[in-house]
This record gives structure tokens, C-alpha cells and sequence, in this order.
């Protein structure tokens, strides 16, 4: 049986931010979110985030994770005395506990998971999980035998120069036996320069402790500032490019390009320069994507085309063209084999299949049917200066060049509206609405002031 915990109590006031540091967003989650789906490969039985600082905002930020236990640690007296905030918690718990930090976002979940099958199949008090760091400076030392068994930690500040040499770093994720653990957490004592408990001190305690070397230190990297926090993105954008990159989506220039850690990309995608995908999109297999296009929380269909364009919040189906310079947001959905182009804004609004709104265009709060042409200028005005109004267009219906429709309104199929009209009322199926001032033309006719000189 597992149990995973983890620290996120501290105030982070190197961020210098009102934001409890373990909610910095880093590539579509935040710091501990990150932590958190690491920890599922090992499908922990109990999962508990020990909270302080700004512990309220933790706990709405992971409400979504019924599964999640939250444990208040009111002081913040160190990492021992956080993990003693577990006691009464764990009463009846026995088996393995890991001990993870919120601040450290980029560990891999094989390397969680191996060290919790070193940890099992020795039998350890004990498993820390470490690295070789080329600059170790600011980490603690663990210091070990011939079999990788630890004898002593020793935190930085703490160091002799003769013990700074060594390059194994404690990378402050651990893996304990939980009831060997429990029974000396009491014994723990502040006694060093910082006046904290360290749960380091409990290596004097249990025995076996082992380390377990993690292949890639970058893993273990802990965000204390905004300039780590940008340096984790960095690692991260590589990791996830990489990795679509060889699941068969081609990047023109993967250094202009960001991909979150939610987002999923079918095979044979195309993303050209300057484009970004946020949240929880989805491109499906064979679309194309920029360049200069920003996809966000939103579903894009197989062989799409969305070029210099902004997508948030919405759907476009397969076959479809957008852009250049279009925005779609507030959940538009577009159909198959449509077309969006130049300058066009959707909001709220859901199109049929082989809708075409070209150019110069607003559809909020629309509903427009099969195979509908919007003319380019064509709004629906559906805002009185207090509420939202919803427009209606039936199939094959066809609107003008800078058509106004005034909101709530409908308009039937297979409707034709005539160039430069505002339409007010309702309009049934099969009909030609013309809307508009009749011209009128006066030869001869100058404004005053302006007459032909003579000359």
C-alpha cells in the first residue's frame, strides 16, 4: 500500500507574489498539479497535500481532486515538522510513503516509480532519491557507502569545505516505510542553524536508508523564483516537443513554438512558427497550425487549417479553413468543411457544415444552418446595452455585403438578403429581404460653397 504526501506549505516569497508558489502555472498545470500527476503512477492509496501559507487558495485550486486530503502544517518549521503534521492522520496506515515537494514540478513518473521498487525490494527504512549535480551549491550532501547505503545528510549551510566537494545531492524526494518512520518523528530536534526540523535528521534514526541516483538531475530542480520558474519551462517545452516530434507531428521551428503538458496532437499535424497551444486543446491527425496561431481549451477537427488565427474555448470540425486573422472564443463550434476567413469574429455562435463566413464579419450568439454564405460586413447586433440576443439563419440561406441582423431574431432557409440591409424582423423560409434607403441620385447637385468656378 502507498500513501503519497506532499509539501506545499511554504509562502514562496522569493516569488514575490501574493500566489502560494505551488499554484505558479507552469506549461497548462500548476507546480503541484504537476506533482500530483507524477505521483499516479504509483496509484497511491491516500494522497495528502500539507498546506499553509495561502492554504485555502490550495485547497480551491485542487478541489477538482475529491481524492486529495489535505493536512494544515500552521507553523512552518521545516520539512520534519511538516511530515509530523501526517501523524494523526496515518494512524492506521502501513506501507510505503512518499515524500514529495510541490515546488520540484519536473520529476518523471518512471522515476518516482523506480524509486518506489528500490525502495519494496530491499526493504529499506529509507530510499532518497538523489543526483550528481554538476554545481551542487544550495543542496544538501548525501554521503554513502560502497552499496549505496546513506550515512549521513548534510544540508549546505551546514557543510564543511571538505564536505562540499561531493557532488551527491539530496533532491529532497523521499520514500519511507511509514511506520518506521512514525515511531521516530517525535525524536526529531531543531538543533542547527536554522532552528527547523529537518526530515533529513531521520537517516540517524532508521536503518537501512539507500540512495537511488535519478538519471537526469534536471528532474529534481524546485522552483524559488520567477528565473527557475522560466528555466522549468524551458526544460519542460523540450520534453513535450520532443516527444511530439517523435510521435509524428512536424514543427517547422520548434524554438517559436509552446505546447502545454495537457495538450493532445494526432499523428501527421503540421505546426508552423510562432504558434501556441494552451490548455486542454486536441488537434486531430493531419491539421495544420500557424503559423502565428493560439489554440486554447479548444477541439480542433482532422485537416484543419488554422493560420494567424486565435481559437479559444471552441470546436472546429474536420475540413475546415480558418483564418488568416480570425477569432473564435466564448465555445463557437464550426462544422465540417467550412470556411473562416479574413478578419471574421465567432462568439457563442454554432455553424453548420459548409458555412462560409469569408471576410469582415461578427456572428455572436448565432446559430447558423447548413451551407449558409455570410457576406462580408454581416453582423448580428446582438447586444441592446443590457442583454444578449440570439440570431437564427436556416440553411442555404445567403446574406448581403454589410448586413445588419438586429437581435432576437430569425431568418428562415434558403432566405437571400440584399447588400447594405438591417433586418429587424423575423423572415420565413424561400423569401428576398431588402432592408435598406432607396438610392436617389440628383445631377448637377454640389454641396454650398463648392460651386464650379469661373474662369
Amino acid at each position: 500500500m502507498v500513501a503519497v504526501a506532499i509539501l506545499a506549505a511554504g509562502r514562496g516569497t522569493r516569488m514575490k507574489s501574493r500566489l502560494p508558489k505551488v499554484l505558479h502555472p507552469l506549461g497548462g498545470r500548476s507546480l503541484v498539479e504537476h506533482v500530483l500527476n507524477c505521483a499516479a503512477i504509483v496509484e497511491p492509496k491516500r494522497q495528502l497535500v500539507i498546506v499553509g501559507y495561502g492554504g485555502e487558495a490550495v485547497q480551491q485550486a485542487l478541489s477538482h481532486l475529491s481524492e486529495v486530503e489535505f493536512v494544515e502544517q500552521v507553523e512552518q518549521l521545516g520539512t520534519g515538522h511538516a511530515v509530523q503534521q501526517l501523524l494523526p492522520h496515518l494512524q492506521d496506515f502501513s506501507g510505503s510513503l512518499l515524500v514529495l515537494n510541490g515546488d520540484v514540478p519536473l520529476l518523471r513518473p518512471q522515476t518516482l516509480a523506480a524509486l518506489l521498487q528500490t525502495h519494496q525490494t530491499h526493504g529499506n527504512a529509507a530510499t532518497i532519491l538523489t543526483a550528481q549535480m554538476p554545481d551542487p551549491k544550495g543542496y544538501g550532501r548525501v554521503f554513502c557507502d560502497g552499496n549505496n547505503l546513506v550515512t549521513q545528510i548534510v544540508e549546505d549551510r551546514d557543510c564543511t569545505p571538505a564536505q562540499r566537494q561531493n557532488r551527491r545531492v539530496n533532491a529532497g524526494i523521499y520514500c519511507f516505510d511509514w511506520q518506521q518512520l512514525a515511531a521516530i518523528l517525535p525524536q526529531l530536534t531543531n538543533a542547527n542553524d536554522q532552528k527547523e526540523y529537518y526530515l533529513t535528521d531521520t537517516v540517524n534514526f532508521l536503518s537501512p536508508v539507500m540512495a537511488v541516483d535519478i538519471e537526469d538531475y534536471q528532474e529534481m530542480f524546485g522552483i524559488n523564483d520567477r528565473k527557475q520558474l522560466a528555466a522549468a519551462y524551458d526544460i519542460l517545452q523540450t520534453r513535450i516537443k520532443e516527444a511530439w516530434m517523435m510521435a509524428g507531428v512536424t514543427m517547422v521551428d520548434p524554438d517559436s513554438i509552446t505546447i502545454d503538458d495537457t495538450v493532445q496532437i494526432g499523428s501527421d499535424v503540421v505546426i508552423e512558427p510562432q504558434t501556441h497551444l494552451r490548455g486542454h486543446s486536441v488537434i486531430g491527425p493531419g491539421s495544420v497550425i500557424g503559423p502565428g496561431s493560439l489554440i486554447e481549451n479548444s477541439q480542433i477537427g482532422e485537416n484543419v487549417k488554422a493560420l494567424y488565427s486565435v481559437i479559444s474555448d471552441s470546436v472546429v470540425q474536420a475540413n475546415s479553413r480558418i483564418g488568416p486573422y480570425a477569432h473564435l472564443r466564448g465555445h463557437a463550434n464550426v462544422g465540417q468543411n467550412c470556411r473562416i476567413g479574413n478578419f471574421v469574429e465567432l462568439k457563442q455562435a454554432q455553424l453548420g457544415d459548409r458555412t462560409n463566413v469569408a471576410h469582415l464579419a461578427y456572428l455572436g450568439d448565432a446559430t447558423l444552418g447548413q451551407q449558409v454564405n455570410v457576406g462580408a460586413g454581416t453582423i448580428t447586433a446582438n447586444y441592446d446595452g443590457f442583454k444578449k440576443h440570439h440570431t437564427t439563419i436556416g440553411d442555404r440561406s445567403k446574406t448581403g455585403a454589410n448586413t445588419v441582423l438586429v437581435a432576437p431574431i430569425q431568418i428562415g432557409a434558403d432566405v437571400t438578403i440584399a447588400a447594405g440591409s438591417t433586418v429587424t424582423e423575423d423572415v420565413a423560409d424561400d423569401a428576398l429581404v431588402v432592408a435598406r434607403s432607396r438610392q436617389v441620385v440628383k445631377p448637377g447637385w454640389r454641396l454650398p460653397g463648392h460651386e464650379k468656378s469661373l474662369e
